[in-house]
């Protein structure tokens, strides 16, 4: 299992990013939000685009965005291997998974909670990976939506049936008891479950 550690919920992101480079985590997940799309805002691109000083990791940049197009050239300019947008933003998906291609990185649709797995398939040839939500987007340190475990058996389904390599990953609500619900996925992002202890690498290890 891959972990991509999120720093949403961090106090003091730039000595977070600083411990994480330190692990093993395979991915920094970067949660950008508009306070549109979701009421939560995040630091500006100006703050954001600063990371590569603090780590080398590859990132998973997550946009809970209205308008993925205009954030997508921004954070094409970083160490990127997912952009991730909403399938939910529902205007000129085709058009962003291939801008995003555009730049040599990797596309990923995101589904809320309540968004059903049928509704991805007109894209899913398209696709490098899906985010599949097992909180509401937003806010770190929600519960995890039991729910999620049928999702992602449907979702696996229908990659198989449908042929599509596809890796899955999972984003809420994760830590050392519900990462049994994800077997299923490929990758799973935790938050508050990794920054918020003393050992980083010890919550990454459970985790795998």
């Amino acid at each position: 299992m891959l972990v991509s550690a999120s720093f949403l919920s961090s106090n003091n992101p730039p000595e977070d990013l600083k411990k994480l480079n330190e692990t093993d985590v395979d991915y920094i997940h970067v949660d950008i939000m508009d306070g549109k799309f979701v009421k939560n805002k995040t630091m500006p691109f100006s703050e954001m685009k600063n990371i590569y000083k603090f780590t080398d990791k590859r990132l998973d940049v997550h946009l809970m965005v209205e308008q993925p197009e205009k954030y997508i050239p921004l954070y094409a300019e970083l160490n990127t291997e997912y952009i991730t947008f909403h399938l939910e933003t529902e205007d000129n998906i085709e058009e962003n998974i291939n801008l995003i291609k555009k730049y040599g990185i990797k596309a990923g649709l995101a589904i809320k909670p309540n968004t059903e797995v049928k509704e991805l398939l007109p894209y899913l040839p398209l696709l490098d990976l899906i985010l599949v939500m097992s909180v509401e987007p937003g806010m770190g340190g929600q519960k995890f939506i039991e729910e999620t475990t049928k999702k992602l058996e449907e979702l696996r389904e229908l990659l198989k049936e449908y042929n599509i390599d596809a890796v899955i990953n999972v984003d809420g609500g994760i830590n050392s008891e519900t990462k049994s619900k994800c077997n299923l996925s490929d990758i799973i992002v935790a938050g508050s479950y990794i920054v918020n202890a003393d050992n980083f690498q010890e919550r990454i290890d459970s985790l795998r």
